[in-house]
């Protein structure tokens, strides 16, 4: 089918059309957007892409996203050492330590299993948390990959592979959101809830 537009604007439609959850509806949307503004704020957009592209890598010990060789969190002496929580994305992160509730280490997989995307364990860096296991003396390993069906298999093999390589292996809890109704919760969501029930206090 023949383009109604110019080719250089189809072209721009199409790589925007290539970015997670941007439809064609959207790139068109974005694309026509970027078109309307001044051309100093479009080659703003522009630099900054490709300063990220050029700038920032992954972290040599924990894969998260850095400028650098290591990222802050591996280089911040007040981390311990001793926990290690392994997440799926580099994004993921800023979610655990919005909660400022967690002082350890990281590891990112970058990825998770999934069989239809031919995603296998051998994708992901399994080998580099291995040797960081036995190489930084972690007393826990905190499984905080996300609670769907490929973060669930993720967990599991996870959970099997570090058995009797590390003291304690635990998986974040994962049920009901404050204000939400049982009747609308599905199986999963509930059977986790459950499953990280804890003791009534007085």
């Amino acid at each position: 089918m023949t383009s109604v537009y110019a080719q250089p604007v189809q072209e721009l439609i199409d790589e925007l059309g290539r970015l997670p959850g941007v439809g064609p509806k959207s790139a068109q949307r974005i694309a026509f957007h970027l078109l309307k503004v001044e051309k100093v704020d479009a080659l703003r957009l522009a630099t900054a892409i490709i300063e990220a592209k050029d700038r920032v890598t992954f972290c040599q010990r924990c894969f998260n996203i850095a400028e650098g060789g290591m990222c802050v969190l591996c280089t911040d002496d007040r981390r311990d050492p001793t926990l290690l929580c392994v997440v799926e994305e580099p994004r993921d992160i800023v979610a655990v330590e919005k909660t400022q509730e967690y002082q350890g280490r990281y590891h990112v997989l970058q990825g998770a299993i999934s069989p239809i995307d031919g995603v296998g364990p051998e994708q992901l860096r399994m080998r580099e948390l291995l040797a960081r296991i036995d190489g930084e003396h972690v007393q826990e390993v905190i499984l905080c990959t996300n609670p769907n069906l490929e973060g669930e298999a993720t967990a599991m093999y996870l959970s099997r592979l570090l058995r009797g390589l590390v003291p304690k292996i635990t998986r974040i809890a994962s049920g009901l959101p404050v204000g939400g109704d049982l009747e609308y919760a599905d199986e999963l969501t509930l059977g986790r809830a459950l499953e990280g029930r804890r003791e009534v206090e007085d």
